[in-house]
């Protein structure tokens, strides 16, 4: 068998639904989450997640998944304001474990010299 050595490691994430001193105005109940696994995002069954708020989330959560300076906000900031200015709805998200990945399984193209 040949040694790999294009092994890394990702976090898996959840992002949940939690409430703040403002009403939360939009469709995300408190408690709702949904889990990040590599590259494949989950919901519980029957539950659904707002858009908007997806869309606002999702640039930050690769960078979430990576291992990061300890001193580096992105480590130490785990909660995320809801998009909409008047709603005081906030995601948090939080590393719940680690996952090991190869190289060559996620994509063609070969590592450098």
């Amino acid at each position: 068998m040949a040694e790999h050595g294009d092994e890394f490691t990702l976090y898996d994430l959840r992002v949940e639904v939690v409430a703040s001193d403002r009403p939360m105005v939009c469709d995300h109940p408190e408690g709702d989450y949904f889990e990040l696994s590599g590259e494949n995002l989950t919901l519980p069954a029957g539950q659904s997640f707002p858009i908007y708020p997806l869309a606002a989330l999702l640039p930050l959560l690769p960078a979430k998944q990576r291992v990061t300076e300890a001193n580096d906000w992105m480590t130490t900031d785990m909660e995320v304001a809801c998009p909409d200015p008047y709603c005081g709805g906030r995601f948090r998200i939080t590393r719940t474990g680690t996952r090991t990945f190869r190289h060559s399984d996620v994509t063609v193209v070969p590592l450098g010299d």
